[in-house]
């Protein structure tokens, strides 16, 4: 099997043992590979360091403290120069640790945990972070897109564009959101190359401009 038909190999981190059981057996289920199944956050990076993983799925609180375990390894992951798509899970919708999560770049995403009982939707989110896009949990999107500023660059935006601008938060590729929005795709990279303009992003890869959309809706910028 070449490399462009092989499975996604995924890797998992989570201190409950059953929960990874069920994570890996959706993944699974999706056409997905899981390589190695650990407990701890360090474990993870190790296990990314010796390669043959494509994606990782992992708790944002784990052992020692169960705080931001998640994220302090995908941030290792990322000074270490790796590239793989990462995608954090945890029980709240917590907007600061979202902010982090997309701060480490493109190819990383922030789900609820209650999404591992909708199996379309946790394949996809790993599948659209392992080819360097960008998730955040709907519910996330909503608590941040209600605080805005005086000067909210989101306010440029007509109704249609801020749809569009919050299916690109939730992952969705641009023939996702036309399907979803019910538009033509013409229409949706229309919409998307105004947004780019509206929100003063310079030229650069199309992911790294997303991504950077993404964050503007977030409050980050």
């Amino acid at each position: 099997m070449d490399e462009t038909s092989r499975p996604l190999r995924v890797a998992i981190a989570d201190d409950a043992l059953l929960l990874r059981e069920g994570i890996a057996k959706v993944l699974e289920g999706g056409g997905l590979e899981v390589v190695a199944s650990v407990g701890t956050g360090e474990e993870l990076v190790e296990v990314v360091r010796e390669g043959g993983v494509d994606a990782a799925v992992l708790d944002i609180r784990m052992p020692p403290s169960y705080r931001d375990e998640g994220i302090l390894a995908l941030e290792s992951l990322r000074a270490s120069g790796s590239t793989i798509g990462v995608l954090l899970l945890s029980m709240y919708a917590t907007p600061e640790y979202a902010l982090r999560v997309m701060g480490a770049g493109s190819g990383t995403g922030y789900l609820l945990k209650e999404r591992v009982s909708e199996p379309q939707t946790l394949v996809r989110a790993v599948e659209t972070v392992a080819s360097g896009g960008s998730v955040v949990d709907p519910e996330v999107v909503e608590q941040l897109v209600q605080r805005t500023r005086a000067d909210d660059p989101l306010s440029r935006l007509t109704e249609r564009e801020r749809s569009v601008l919050e299916l690109m938060a939730q992952g969705y590729s641009n023939g996702g959101i036309a399907q979803t929005l019910f538009l033509g795709l013409k229409t949706v990279e229309t919409h998307v190359r105004s947004i780019l303009q509206k929100l003063d992003l310079e030229e650069s890869p199309e992911h790294h401009r997303r991504v950077l959309a993404v964050l503007t809706l977030l409050g980050a910028r």
